[in-house]
């Protein structure tokens, strides 16, 4: 594998003279690693969550019932 420095002007300069659909292929590898990164951060956060309580769907049916016999406020 050869490597070349470049600034990143040139890089910028080169991705111009592509033509359109690798210039797109350039956009579409750029996107998919910023969404990966977005993802993985995403992912992290998550899990470092606490677990939430599981709730069953009784339980969601026994709050509804709850609120509706409560009486409207105006």
């Amino acid at each position: 594998m050869i490597s070349v420095p470049i600034t990143l002007e040139q890089l910028i300069q080169a991705v111009r003279q592509l033509e359109p659909d690798d210039r797109a292929r350039v956009a579409n590898a750029l996107v998919e690693l910023d969404l990966r990164s977005d993802l993985a951060a995403l992912l992290t956060e998550l899990y470092t969550q606490p677990p939430v309580d599981e709730m069953t769907d009784d339980d969601i049916m026994a709050e509804v019932k709850a609120v509706r016999q409560q009486p409207r406020q105006a």
